[in-house]
């Protein structure tokens, strides 16, 4: 297919779309990445061009190709314990302070986790701690708006090199077992205590519990003001008195939400919940 030609107001039309459907803003100036992430859509769709596709969404699209749409545009990248920070938080003050509380099984959530890497990166840091004397349990829960990264993360597999993407050597031999030539599985003491479904943070968060800590980092930032406040409202709903969230490092709470107060631990920040 030739470069996708995208008129502005198509371009203002599809934007409205998207924040819609799930709450990312695009801004100005984005129609390259716009073209170049749905181009194969257009192609498997049979759609001739980015007009007819803007028409065919605002005409009550198929829940297959608003999830294909949406799907494309949803931001994947991610990698095995990204930014350290929170690991180390986790393993030096959070999972103590669960053992003290006697909150074992502690609850985790991983949200828009991707493919799976943050949710198993927490259960490697608590096999570690564990390692090391900890009696920590805990049930971690990944969720993520893609059902092909859903699907991904309850699997588990990983090409080679996406297994050793921000994983050292030790770690990777440590919990992982090689399928194949380039296939890496995580170990069952490490799949054992997560779990995996589609959500969407703008829909109702009925059914996913109560919390101890909840990870939702690099994902406020693709959202517009009302719907990041949104978010952190709701989070606070599933979460007790006294747990804690971790967003990512460029990201604040400031003047979204009077429920998490601020913490200064080892040189970065994290929320706990009023």
């Amino acid at each position: 297919m030739s470069a996708l030609s995208i008129r502005d107001e198509d371009y203002r039309a599809f934007a409205d779309f998207l924040e819609r459907a799930c709450g990312i803003v695009l801004g100005e100036n984005k129609q390259y990445l716009v073209a170049s992430r749905l181009a194969p859509v257009l192609e498997q769709e049979g759609i001739e061009s980015f007009g007819e596709l803007v028409r065919a969404l605002e005409r009550r699209p198929t829940a297959g190709l608003k999830g294909r749409v949406v799907e494309a545009m949803t931001t994947n990248e991610t990698q095995w314990f990204r930014d350290s920070y929170p690991f180390e938080v986790l393993r030096k003050h959070l999972f103590p302070e669960m053992e003290r509380r006697r909150a074992s099984p502690a609850r985790i959530w991983s949200a828009a986790c991707s493919s799976g890497q943050e949710a198993y990166s927490v259960s490697m840091t608590l096999e570690e701690y564990n390692s090391q004397g900890g009696r920590l349990e805990a049930e971690i829960l990944g969720t993520d708006i893609s059902p092909a990264m859903i699907e991904e993360a309850k699997r588990g597999r990983y090409r080679a090199n996406v297994a050793s993407r921000g994983l050292s050597a030790e770690r990777q031999r440590r919990f992982f077992d090689a399928v194949g030539n380039d296939t890496w599985e995580v170990k069952p003491a490490v799949r054992r205590r997560t779990s995996f479904r589609v959500h969407n943070l703008l829909e109702s968060y009925a059914g996913l519990g109560r919390f101890d800590i909840v990870l939702c980092r690099n994902v406020l930032i693709y959202f517009g003001w009302e719907s990041r406040r949104d978010i952190v409202e709701r989070i606070a709903s599933v979460t007790k008195p006294g747990s804690y969230l971790i967003v990512g490092a460029s990201e604040s709470l400031a003047r979204h939400s009077e429920e998490f107060e601020l913490l200064r631990l080892d040189g970065g920040v994290i929320y706990r919940r009023r």
